[in-house]
């Protein structure tokens, strides 16, 4: 990386590279935003980005994926509007970064990512995570703030209203271990994964274009639910505050939509727990029948599944070897994550391709998923993949 960092730039002097993982999320989905429970997974999949000083006043940033550089003066960034492409996360940190007060200095950066685009393993968050600790250049920084630095470039110039999960995964990934996080107060805890299991994540290769719009929609009925309640319940904040058998009370007061985008949020809320308590005593079937009610939830309740995602579920459940399956990520779209049993992968890949492929005409990508290390900076360049 660091030669194509020469060969773009030139020999600009001290080159410095940084590291901020994808994430699997394996349950707790769409209860981010709703200031709810999750367990994400910081992956080997990483986006790196290669810094140096600038000398002309000017942010450079290349794209090894596009094969696109962009620039801009220093000064511009402020009054800069979103372009709807990849440039829009990198100019959104550095925005953030001088709004904090951190300093901002003329640099060129390289961009090299395994994480799938569209995926749902977060490469948006990784790309925000990385970029922001390639601006700052060692400044020192809280990871906290961090997170949640990268969190409102992704809501207040992206124009995503996101959770901070994605971020704080990123940030806060642990080789080993899941982390269960509580969104409002970001309190977590490492979550060792029982052996004999693996997980595997299925890319349906396909993104729908209702992806976008649908997650806004969910963001405003889930809103809305909590406004309902409030009704009788002021003290409700978010949906994060309504336990199941409360939910089961006021739900017929609820508009039918309403009542099942919230019933979906509630009881996933619940199911995090109950996955974390079953990975605690190394229960694999009560883990592998959450995962299944989560993804049933989000298909009929949520309704942010599709057909492929759909085919791809239904048929890891048929597999021999496979405690359970869900769609992973905000939907219509992207991946699936498979909970197996140790040493079957190989097996359940080839499978879940033959089936995918003749029902869609599609070659899914595979992941095995091994929890990694959050946001750093490289110190071993050699452990820089190479350019693909």
């Amino acid at each position: 990386m660091l030669q194509d960092f020469k060969q773009l730039y030139g020999n600009a002097g001290e080159i410095r590279v940084f590291r901020a993982p994808g994430r699997v999320n394996l349950i707790g989905e769409h209860t981010d935003y709703n200031l709810g429970f999750v367990l994400p997974m910081a992956l080997h999949l990483a986006t790196y980005v290669a810094v140096s000083a600038s000398q002309d006043g000017r942010l450079r940033i290349h794209s090894e994926d596009r094969n696109e550089t962009r620039e801009w003066a220093l000064n511009e960034l402020g009054h800069l509007g979103k372009r709807g492409d990849w440039t829009d996360y990198p100019i959104g940190v550095a925005r953030e970064l001088i709004s904090a007060g951190f300093a901002v200095t003329p640099a060129n950066l390289l961009i090299r990512s395994t994480v799938p685009e569209g995926s749902g393993l977060s490469s948006s968050a990784a790309l925000e995570v990385s970029s922001a600790l390639a601006l700052l250049r060692g400044q020192s920084v809280d990871r906290k703030e961090l997170a949640r630095l990268c969190q409102r470039a992704e809501n207040n110039f992206v124009g995503i209203p996101s959770g901070i999960m994605d971020q704080f995964a990123s940030v806060f990934g642990e080789e080993h271990a899941a982390i269960q996080l509580d969104c409002r107060s970001l309190d977590h805890r490492l979550v060792q994964l029982p052996g004999g299991v693996e997980f595997v994540a299925v890319n349906s290769m396909v993104k729908h274009a209702l992806a976008g719009s649908a997650y806004h929609d969910r963001v405003r009925e889930c809103a809305s639910a909590v406004a309902h309640i409030q009704r009788e319940h002021p003290s409700v904040a978010s949906l994060r505050d309504i336990s199941i058998e409360q939910f089961e009370i006021v739900a017929g007061t609820l508009p039918p939509v309403i009542a099942r985008r919230a019933r979906h949020v509630v009881s996933e809320n619940a199911r995090v727990e109950e996955f974390v308590e079953a990975c605690g005593v190394g229960d694999l079937e009560q883990m592998g029948k959450s995962l299944v009610e989560s993804h049933r939830s989000l298909q009929h309740d949520y309704e942010v599944s599709c057909a492929e995602l759909d085919f791809l579920v239904d048929t890891a459940l048929s597999t021999e070897g496979v405690y359970g399956a869900r769609m992973t990520g905000g939907g219509f779209g992207g991946c699936i994550v498979a909970m197996i049993q140790a040493g079957t992968s190989e097996c359940f890949e080839k499978q879940i391709a033959q089936a995918y492929h003749q029902e869609f005409h599609l070659n899914p990508q595979m992941y095995l998923c091994r929890p990694s290390g959050g946001a750093a900076e490289v110190r071993n360049f050699e452990t820089i993949p190479p350019k693909s």
